[in-house]
């Protein structure tokens, strides 16, 4: 059996209540191989139509240049370090790689661009994967070379890796960087209300006219949303779940999310959301940070100490949630709280 989905937060375009007589501006594409979501609030359809334009003209820029399988800036260092070459690249990527060491080295390990090729030996680096495990050889041999972004040196732009084998990937990353790239440019033209939907990471700006973005959080097993919650000014949210991108085989979920430690999708968890407090780079951490707490399992909460992130919530294998209790005050369960729910101080 093969499903594939892509919608972490079930935004029943953002699940917006009561929008009133005050104008919205909306826009959407199809980008990072998602659904890309721009709500503009307060302002007339000459000011926000080009501001939402802009935000989708880079984010299509972002996709190109950064794309790990198709011809881009990425794809040709993944090709030099294959060869074992120094690389040169721009500015632009030679920071992306290093804020990724950084959040890498600050999730244990976890969330790591540079495994590629172990994506690549489950198939999901395609939009149209296959129900086939891999060669539990090729695992293996993945899992000795144990290639990492760590492993790579940046001077500048001189790109250089101790291993042949990395190969990155930022599709745990960018969707991120393109929230806070959002935020800017928005912001820089003058619109100080707006929400923005990358597939599941979203961040908000400002209010929906007067009235806080409100946003659901998808059920891992269900259709339409276990919670919503009102997003404050600045304010990021991400999913990580095994329900966006897996296939199935003999009666066993195997998802997207890989644990580079035993080269093997994590099953532990159905989904995790985390709520990012505003900060500079809050969409990159909405998007980074989900992915190691994800497949960490039970020990999330040190690694959420960590990130500095106080509001989460898990969907355990088995159907139990755990939630902080910071995130359990803004909480709206849908059809009441559920009874199985731990709180996490």
């Amino acid at each position: 059996m093969y499903s594939f989905r892509l919608i972490a937060l079930a935004v029943c375009t953002f699940i917006l209540f009561g929008c009133g007589k005050a104008p919205l501006h909306h826009q959407e594409s199809f980008v990072f191989g998602t659904r890309v979501e721009i709500l503009i609030a307060g302002l007339d359809e000459a000011k926000a139509r080009p501001a939402a334009a802009a935000v989708l003209r880079e984010f299509d820029r972002l996709h190109r240049s950064f794309h790990a399988w198709r011809p881009s800036e990425l794809s040709e260092l993944n090709l030099a370090i294959a060869n074992g070459n120094v690389h040169e690249v721009s500015a632009e990527l030679a920071a992306y790689i290093t804020d990724s060491q950084r959040l890498s080295a600050l999730g244990d390990g976890l969330f790591d661009p540079g495994i590629g090729k172990l994506i690549h030996l489950w198939g999901f680096q395609s939009d149209e994967f296959q129900a086939v495990l891999p060669d539990p050889k090729a695992i293996i041999a993945w899992l000795k070379d144990k290639p990492s972004i760590a492993d790579l040196d940046v001077d500048e732009h001189k790109v250089h890796s101790r291993n042949r084998n990395v190969a990155l990937d930022f599709g745990g990353y960018l969707k991120g960087v393109a929230l806070d790239r959002a935020a800017t440019l928005l912001r820089q033209q003058g619109v100080d209300n707006a929400l923005i939907n990358i597939g599941g990471n979203i961040m908000a700006l400002g209010s929906k006219n007067g009235e806080a973005w409100r946003v659901g959080i998808q059920h891992p097993r269900q259709p339409g949303p276990l919670a919503t919650i009102k997003l404050r000014d600045g304010e990021a949210i991400g999913t990580s779940g095994d329900y966006q991108r897996y296939f199935e085989l003999e009666g066993k979920r195997y998802c997207h999310l890989l644990d580079p430690r035993s080269g093997k999708p994590a099953m532990h968890t159905q989904a995790l959301t985390i709520l990012v407090s505003p900060r500079p780079t809050a969409g990159t951490l909405s998007d980074a940070a989900s992915k190691p707490l994800f497949i960490s399992g039970s020990d999330w909460p040190v690694l959420a100490q960590k990130f500095n992130i106080q509001n989460v919530l898990r969907v355990e294998a088995d159907g139990h949630i755990q939630v902080t209790e910071a995130l359990l005050r803004r909480l709206e369960f849908i059809g009441g709280r559920p009874q199985n729910v731990q709180i996490i101080p």
